[in-house]
């Protein structure tokens, strides 16, 4: 069995992805913690504000496109359809990206006005999300045709090259959140150029077919899609927000440093996982092998909630090796937030995992239901805890708002279920169920 396993192209696609995860956590861990050394409390929640603007740009006005040419890009037949898939992908995030920025950059004129603030910050964080979205355009359309090679090298790169520039500007130019930014956007624009470059060298150039409504298609998957990321942004970072409003920017830096220690460990972890078995998942789903695709989703939920409760374990038991492993000692004030954030982000991955159904079936919509129960619980759970517990209570909102959210994506995608109505014309017969090496090939 373990033979034909590393044999089989899954094999290749989670070691691949494991290391791109791996060696991307480790950079970014590091260089959190050369930078929590250099910069106070009150700089760090200043630089993570400014990165939650580019994350809800990258959220919203690429992702929902970007997900629909993964999911579409395995129904294409040739070279010509995946090339105007691709094409079609690019000028809707293009032109959704071009109208983000110019929403950042007037929104920061605006607070530079009334706050009395320099615009400079916003100006930064726009250029920095628009090399992030060519970044993430590039890495996961190669995940869609499942390169995890590119893909593992392209993001470990740049994860490397991110806190290495922003620590090296800190460093000689003092510790300012414009430096942060600054070299942030210079290490990714040096990572883009190399890995494109690369990447149409190797490439066999095919004209984008007109024979395919792609641009329609992926419209229609990716319209529900857009208020869903909004919904799934809040829950991730709205909550700093919260606590810039309801406490202080020193209390935002101290949160974001812990959230992303713990977030790195987990969603790394859970990213892994899903960038094996998603791809295998949708093809298997693509090509109307039911039970091939059950098995595949089982064996993933099933690695993602025992990942996730071993992770959470360990966790409890080291929280304060971690702390003084990876943080400055300016920042542990906040050690004992890490089991709250550690459940969270473990519902998290295992309500992601549950809802792939709804994905594979392209009901884009009733996958918008269960993010927004789960918006409505953080919009109500947030701001109450926080307000009554302060940080600790940011902290426990996670697990209330996740938890719902993955009860009602399991109750929507009911992944336990097998149904060969989808396919009316080519219903399966029943077959024996395969064994774990026909699984994963």
């Amino acid at each position: 069995m373990f033979k034909r396993l590393k044999q089989s192209k899954l094999y290749g696609d989670a070691l691949w992805a494991l290391f791109g995860q791996a060696s991307s956590a480790l950079a970014l861990l590091l260089g959190t913690r050369l930078l929590t050394e250099l910069v106070s409390p009150a700089i760090y929640g200043q630089v993570a504000l400014l990165n939650g603007f580019v994350a809800l740009g990258v959220a919203v006005f690429s992702y929902p496109f970007i997900c629909a040419g993964m999911r579409i890009a395995p129904e294409c037949q040739t070279a010509e359809e995946l090339s105007g898939l691709h094409a079609a992908v690019a000028r809707l995030t293009s032109q959704a990206i071009a109208m983000a920025i110019a929403l950042l950059v007037l929104g920061g004129f605006a607070f530079g006005h009334f706050a009395d603030s320099s615009s400079l910050l916003f100006g930064l964080a726009a250029g920095l999300l628009a090399i992030t979205v060519q970044r993430e355009l590039g890495i996961q359309l190669a995940i869609g045709e499942r390169k995890h090679r590119l893909a593992s090298l392209w993001q470990t790169s740049d994860s490397v090259l991110r806190p290495a520039l922003a620590i090296a500007l800190v460093w000689w130019l003092g510790g300012n959140p414009e430096w942060v930014l600054l070299g942030y956007i210079l290490a990714s624009l040096l990572s883009n150029l190399v890995w494109i470059m690369l990447k149409r060298r190797n490439a066999v150039r095919t004209p984008a077919t007109a024979n395919r409504s792609f641009r329609r298609e992926v419209w229609i998957y990716a319209l529900p899609l857009i208020p869903m990321e909004l919904i799934f942004w809040i829950n991730g970072l709205g909550d700093r927000y919260v606590i810039g409003y309801l406490l202080t920017a020193a209390d935002v830096g101290l949160y974001a440093a812990t959230y992303l220690i713990v977030n790195e460990a987990f969603n790394r972890s859970a990213m892994v996982l899903l960038r094996t078995f998603q791809p295998a998942y949708f093809q298997a789903f693509s090509a109307q092998t039911l039970q091939k695709a059950f098995s595949i989703l089982w064996l993933w939920i099933s690695s993602v909630a025992v990942l996730g409760a071993l992770g959470l374990v360990l966790l409890i038991l080291g929280k304060d090796w971690v702390a003084c492993l990876v943080l400055a000692k300016s920042y542990h004030a906040a050690v004992d937030l890490m089991p709250a954030i550690a459940l969270g982000c473990s519902l998290q991955a295992l309500g992601t995992a549950l809802a792939q159904p709804l994905l594979a079936r392209k009901r884009t919509k009733t996958l918008l239901k269960g993010r927004l129960c789960g918006a409505v619980t953080a919009a109500i759970t947030i701001p109450l805890l926080i307000s009554q517990y302060g940080l600790p209570g940011a902290a426990w909102a996670n697990p209330a708002y996740f938890g719902i959210e993955a009860l009602v994506l399991a109750i929507l995608a009911k992944p336990w279920k097998v149904d060969h109505s989808l396919f009316p014309g080519n219903i399966q017969k029943p077959t024996p169920e395969p064994r774990a090496a026909e699984v994963l090939e």
